[in-house]
């Protein structure tokens, strides 16, 4: 809220959209049937996260589409929301994450792909997107 408020009195428009997006959506899910009216952290920050992604989908779509216009506007939005989630791992941190959860597991094969992204899902949640991990362990198993 306090974001909100400074957002408005500094005019940034950008930043209002974002926060009144962020909003709308932890409301959303506060009121949604059966919810008890308030949220863990880690369900906030999987808004945030599914936020993110519907705008990194949609500036892919933009960008593809030639529309740059609209394109700035979901870039705009992305950078606003991600301060708002932890810090994401680098491919190289990703890499090195995941080549411990590889060794933990004991995976050596594309078969064991299901065994290795449950365990990766769990452990990175919050700091690598699913597609990114996904790619990286079929990498990792497919010699």
């Amino acid at each position: 809220m306090s974001e909100l408020k400074a957002a408005m009195l500094a005019k940034d428009e950008a930043a209002l959209r974002s926060l009144r997006a962020i909003k709308a959506a932890i409301l959303l899910a506060k009121t949604a049937e059966g919810g008890s009216g308030e949220l863990k952290p880690e369900e906030e920050q999987k808004i945030l996260q599914k936020l993110v992604k519907q705008r990194r989908d949609s500036l892919e779509i933009f960008t593809q589409q030639n529309r740059a216009d609209l394109a700035a506007k979901e870039q705009e939005e992305l950078n606003v929301i991600e301060k708002f989630l932890p810090k994401q791992l680098t491919p190289e941190e990703l890499r090195a994450e995941l080549q411990q959860i590889v060794a933990q597991t004991g995976a050596s094969a594309p078969t064991d792909l299901g065994k290795v992204m449950g365990v990766a899902s769990k452990q990175l949640a919050g700091k690598a997107d699913g597609k990114a991990i996904a790619a990286m362990v079929k990498e990792l198993l497919n010699p």
